[in-house]
């Protein structure tokens, strides 16, 4: 073999180098870091979605006699609906804050700094909205949700990045797929402790929304213990030193010469840029792609009906002659099932890879608004039909877990390098807290005006993004950083090229 062969080879052989040496399974320093990192952002954004819900009445009622105490009167129907509607949608507000600010804080203060600072705003959430029973003020609670919701929207766009820089390539989906597990997990939590066994009762329903201050109380006491993100320490800050000690506590060391060196090869390939402003992101055409397919899926994340399906679970259980004192426990039910499906996810995405996961998650999530139509709609035809709602219920939020629900972030991850991706998140956390904040203003009007015939507008956005996914999303699976963004630039060029051609241009004159 000729030098020059040599040369032609070695990076192939470096990568099937590389590739064999990978980790199968997390260090247990890597597991725990990633749960130091998710308990205080994605678990707490669970949580705080569901604890909310189980004292709905007792709040309603605070409402009510605050309000007479105040001005010797009863506040009307209209007046507590309206109220109440702006406690719970004002955590959307606050979200939608905390995804725009979240990328440049990750940025200022490291990863690891923000999630810790992040820290103060469920601290002061806790505190106002356990305050608000003893001090007849229901507006500490519009202003507690709202912390809370910034919070939340720091937490889910810096805990990703994180776990996606932290991560050996091989791992990288199933440390991703942490996100979505401890999403579930959160939701769960928040359900169990809603019932009226553990903080469910009317006098307990201030402690039951103080208690978003355990999961911030244990990431400040854990998270310390855990190095910042190897690739921000080499590639934002130029510490070499403190990347390679990183790396040997997060990695064994046979491994954390193989991270290094792919950092660096990152590091090296971006010498000379800056990280880049949510504006910027848009103005650079050679990340079109990328940009578009991350807004999309964000998107879609919320608008695709899974919030729909929760709105109708309790309708849906009592059409199946479930007793209504036994719906919260067989809502738990649902919580436990999309927790299996995360975990579940978890264990075969490096296997099966993103694309699969989410495109299948989508194809399958169309079929059960298919039949969820259908059986709504001829509901009172057979008793067998009420089941097959019920089925519905559980099969929908089965098949988001699947992969709509964890692969979403991990793609954000790994469509962008160092330099755009703080940016690429804040873009897609605004998106997805603007559709969130959309999809439940709007939603209530759409089953208004179409009723069961709501979820056919799901459907459409379900089958149309597996399609777009089937495309034109390549699979990033085992693949570096620099890899996936090579591969879509190559991918443009051979579109450009096809359009380019006279075959190309002919056929663009013609349509």
């Amino acid at each position: 073999m000729t030098m020059e062969s040599f040369n032609e080879y070695q990076p192939l052989l470096i990568k099937e180098a590389t590739d064999a040496t990978q980790p199968k399974v997390p260090s247990k320093r890597l597991f725990l870091a990633a749960c130091a990192a998710a308990i205080g952002g994605t678990f707490q954004y669970g949580y705080s979605i569901s604890v909310i819900n189980a004292p709905t009445a007792y709040v309603h009622d605070f409402i009510n006699s605050t309000w007479k105490q105040r001005y010797q009167m009863n506040i009307t129907q209209h007046g507590i609906t309206l109220l109440w509607s702006t406690i719970v949608s004002i955590f959307t507000l606050g979200g939608l804050l905390g995804a725009t600010i979240g990328g440049t804080m990750s940025v200022k203060l490291g990863r690891k700094g923000t999630l810790l600072a992040n820290n103060m705003f469920a601290l002061a959430a806790a505190l106002l909205m356990g305050l608000s029973y003893l001090t007849g003020l229901f507006e500490l609670l519009i202003v507690g949700r709202f912390l809370i919701g910034i919070n939340a929207g720091i937490g889910l766009c810096v805990q990703s990045l994180y776990l996606g820089e932290i991560a050996p390539t091989s791992l990288r989906g199933s440390m991703g797929m942490a996100t979505s597990i401890f999403i579930t997990g959160g939701i769960l939590t928040g359900q169990v402790m809603g019932l009226k066994e553990v903080l469910g009762k009317e006098e307990l329903w201030p402690i039951l929304l103080s208690t978003i201050s355990i999961p911030a109380i244990l990431q400040l006491l854990i998270l310390p213990w855990f190095p910042e993100s190897p690739r921000y320490l080499l590639i934002d800050k130029g510490d070499v030193e403190g990347c390679k000690k990183a790396l040997r506590q997060l990695h064994s060391v046979h491994y954390c010469d193989i991270e290094f060196q792919e950092i660096e090869q990152e590091k090296n390939h971006l010498s000379g840029f800056k990280s880049i402003k949510p504006w910027e992101l848009f103005a650079d055409r050679s990340l079109r792609w990328q940009l578009l397919t991350v807004i999309l899926l964000s998107a879609v994340q919320q608008l695709n009906g899974i919030n729909a399906i929760y709105f109708y679970t309790d309708y849906v259980l009592k059409r199946s002659g479930i007793s209504v004192d036994k719906i919260p426990y067989v809502t738990v039910g649902t919580g436990v099932c999309e927790c299996f499906t995360a975990l579940t996810c978890g264990m075969v995405i490096d296997a099966l890879g993103r694309k699969v996961l989410i495109t299948g998650g989508y194809i399958l999530m169309s079929i059960c608004c298919i039949l969820f139509t259908l059986s709504l709609t001829f509901q009172d035809a057979s008793p067998v039909l009420s089941y097959l709602s019920a089925v519905c219920v559980f099969g929908f939020i089965l098949s988001f877990g699947l992969g709509p629900g964890g692969v979403t972030n991990i793609l954000t991850t790994e469509l962008f390098t160092q330099t755009s991706r703080p940016a690429a998140y804040m873009i897609t956390g605004t998106v997805g807290w603007s559709s969130f904040f959309l999809i439940g203003m709007v939603f209530p009007f759409i089953v208004l005006e179409l009723k069961q015939y709501c979820f056919l507008v799901f459907l459409v956005f379900c089958s149309s993004v597996a399609i777009y996914i089937l495309l034109i999303v390549p699979e990033t699976k085992n693949k570096t950083f620099l890899e996936i963004q090579n591969e879509f630039k190559s991918s443009r060029k051979r579109k450009d090229d096809t359009v380019d051609s006279p075959a190309g241009a002919l056929l663009s004159t013609s349509i």
